[in-house]
């Protein structure tokens, strides 16, 4: 039965009420969508960023631990070509017998091999002072005998040490973990930062209540895709950073064994020195019982500190995607060998 024609009117306008309470509906839905979403990608996006933070904080005290125990063993190789100048000059000197004792096996003395490392570390040493964070911690992490060599070969070419490759520029070993140049962990990273940062994009345009609801969705989804993506990139942070933390700690540890043998090592050259400089000792016939000990020590010494030297940190992984590995057990061995050989050799002094 049709309407009467007083009452079409309030019906048009009962339906307007209607259409717009259910356009008001539609778009306080659409709000709510649209604030739980951008909620969530404020929250990835803070929660990325601390992670970011907590890594950088982490490569920066691990790479100034490295670039200390680096430097050191560049030091010592370089002091090296030192105590060649003054062993060269003791006459009728024996061939010292190689130390070798309980699996230890120390190097005899061959001073072309210590002047060329020593000359090498000269160049290394020099290059520093340009070289960014995390250089000389390359040098130790890769064998900063091994860089040593390297950089000789290329001296005399002018190589600058930025472009020197393989073992010689190692901060891959604390930043590239695999997956190339992105330090935290390859392209998961870059992927995520990418979402967090245009997720947001557009909710400006968001007008109208159906229009609204509709994007709110579409920003529902965008959310929980940059929340994935930093909750994969959380994962690759916390693997590197407890990378970070062991490397940081092995270093530390070999920094303290290393210097603890250097000063034995500084002390005996000091006096070997004297005997054949200033004493003007020169004849090994003629030396003391105590002075041929202490030429003997130091030279026993000078082969461990290379041995030691020569010990790689970090070993790269073998794929682009592999992660690098702190090489414990070799560092673990170099330490044991060393406290073995000062205990064997030095006990008096250390008591």
């Amino acid at each position: 039965m049709p309407l009467p024609v007083w009452l079409i009117p309030l019906a048009i306008k009962g339906a307007a009420v209607v259409a717009g309470a259910v356009g008001v509906g539609s778009a306080v839905q659409g709000a709510a969508k649209m604030k739980e979403a951008n909620d969530t990608m404020e929250s990835a996006k803070s929660r990325h960023d601390r992670n970011i933070e907590r890594f950088e904080k982490e490569n920066k005290t691990t790479s100034r631990d490295m670039d200390k125990l680096g430097k050191l063993e560049l030091e010592i190789l370089h002091s090296f070509n030192s105590f060649s100048d003054v062993f060269e000059q003791i006459k009728n000197r024996p061939t010292f017998e190689n130390y070798s004792r309980n699996g230890i096996k120390l190097p005899k003395y061959d001073g072309e091999k210590l002047k060329e490392v020593s000359v090498g570390a000269g160049v290394l040493l020099g290059g520093l002072g340009g070289a960014g964070l995390g250089a000389a911690g390359g040098f130790a992490a890769a064998g900063a005998a091994t860089a040593a060599v390297m950089a000789l070969g290329t001296a005399s070419t002018g190589t600058a040490i930025a472009t020197l490759s393989g073992a010689a520029l190692t901060n891959a070993t604390l930043a590239a973990l695999g997956g190339g140049a992105i330090a935290a962990g390859g392209g998961g990273i870059a992927a995520g930062t990418a979402v967090l940062g245009a997720a947001t994009l557009g909710v400006g345009l968001l007008v109208g209540g159906v229009i609204f609801s509709l994007t709110g969705g579409k920003l529902s989804d965008k959310a929980d895709e940059a929340w994935s993506q930093m909750k994969k990139a959380e994962v690759k942070i916390n693997t590197i950073c407890e990378y970070l933390v062991n490397l940081r700690t092995t270093s530390n540890k070999y920094y303290k064994t290393l210097s603890s043998v250097n000063a034995i090592y500084q002390n005996h050259f000091d006096k070997l020195k004297n005997i054949v400089t200033v004493l003007r000792h020169s004849n090994w016939d003629a030396f003391t019982e105590e002075e041929k000990k202490i030429t003997e020590n130091t030279v026993l010494l000078v082969g461990l500190l290379f041995n030691m030297c020569k010990v790689e940190l970090v070993l790269k992984g073998q794929h682009e995607n592999d992660m690098n590995t702190v090489n414990t057990v070799a560092i673990e061995k170099s330490i044991n060998d060393a406290n073995a050989v000062l205990k064997d050799k030095f006990q008096e002094e250390n008591t």
